[in-house]
């Protein structure tokens, strides 16, 4: 089966003022519409055909570059719309709080880290909390590639939450702020997805 456009789970212009619906439509019906149609011609008549986008961005080091490019930009994408939610945001709780604490000392410690990773990408790409072996750690990676994509990133374990910091995810409402668009976007965190992904892992 070929991959699809995942629908989001709230409309547009939902996460405003934090994010704008002018962007939300661009980036979701035309940025991450062009990754999958993209992917399903890199992939058709490949023995990738077929697989799951997990199992695809995986072997990202057996990857034509057409398939690494948008298969991650397919999964980083869905994973993106997922962890946020309209009157998101906030400190964490259950399993994530706890697991953040552990590894950060507290929330704002884990914030302040993140953030920076997401500020200081050169360039496009992306920041992330990931999960290995019951512990978490934050990292960065370049444009499409993300920490499932093992031997081609420094990062480690899977993915529970994503910050997209492509030019197209905010230039429209914040130019060149960059950090401005990233202390914006804690306040549509959906903390329930994470911590399903977090459970996931476990």
């Amino acid at each position: 089966m070929s991959f699809e456009l995942p629908k989001l789970p709230y409309g547009y212009k939902d996460l405003e003022p934090h994010i704008d619906a002018q962007t939300m439509e661009i980036h979701h019906n035309k940025h991450h519409n062009g990754y999958v149609t993209n992917l399903n011609n890199a992939i058709k008549g490949t023995p990738f055909e077929g697989k799951s986008i997990e199992e695809i961005v995986s072997h990202a080091k057996e990857l034509p570059p057409a398939v690494r490019n948008n298969g991650g930009g397919h999964y980083n994408h869905s994973l993106f719309w997922s962890v946020m939610k309209p009157g998101g945001g906030g400190a964490p709780t259950g399993d994530v709080a706890t697991a953040i604490n552990a590894a950060f000392g507290s929330f704002d410690a884990f914030k302040e880290k993140f953030s920076a990773a997401a500020a200081t990408r050169f360039g496009s790409g992306w920041a992330w909390l990931c999960a290995s072996e019951g512990k978490l750690n934050v990292c960065s990676t370049p444009n499409q590639d993300n920490p499932l994509m093992k031997g081609l990133v420094e990062c480690a374990g899977t993915p529970i939450l994503g910050l997209d910091v492509w030019e197209h995810a905010y230039y429209l409402k914040y130019q060149n702020k960059r950090p401005d668009y990233v202390s914006a976007w804690w306040n549509v965190i959906n903390w329930d997805e994470v911590n399903k992904r977090l459970k996931a892992v476990k």
